[in-house]
């Protein structure tokens, strides 16, 4: 087997583990910014098995400024739709943060 056979490429910015939603960015956040070896991601993602994770690593290893820049885009984009998703939340969950709110202030005013 190919390392590539690993992998579905959906698009520049979409590369997942072949028969699964999961991204390459979720498999290398764990094993790059937490520091988790491939035994504790593989607990993190249970359907991955650990051969594909291990391939994951090695595509990052052999693939490094390629893939450093995938990761920073993904960053980044997601920073940009968090931030949007705070200036703009859906309706329901405006609803539910409101009720959130309304609990904490409640639970505030009671004695401890």
């Amino acid at each position: 087997m190919q390392l590539e056979d690993y992998f579905d490429v959906q698009a520049p910015d979409d590369i997942r583990l072949k028969g699964h939603r999961i991204g390459i960015e979720h498999v290398l956040y764990e094993y790059i910014h937490r520091a988790q070896p491939a035994e504790d991601i593989a607990k993190r993602f249970p359907t991955l098995r650990l051969d594909q994770i291990y391939a994951t690593i090695l595509y990052y290893l052999t693939r490094k400024e390629q893939v450093d820049r995938y990761l920073t885009d993904w960053l980044e984009h997601s920073e940009r739709m968090y931030a949007e998703q705070l200036r703009n939340p859906p309706p329901g969950l405006s609803r539910f943060l409101e009720r959130v709110r309304k609990l904490k202030a409640e639970r505030e005013k009671q004695p401890a």
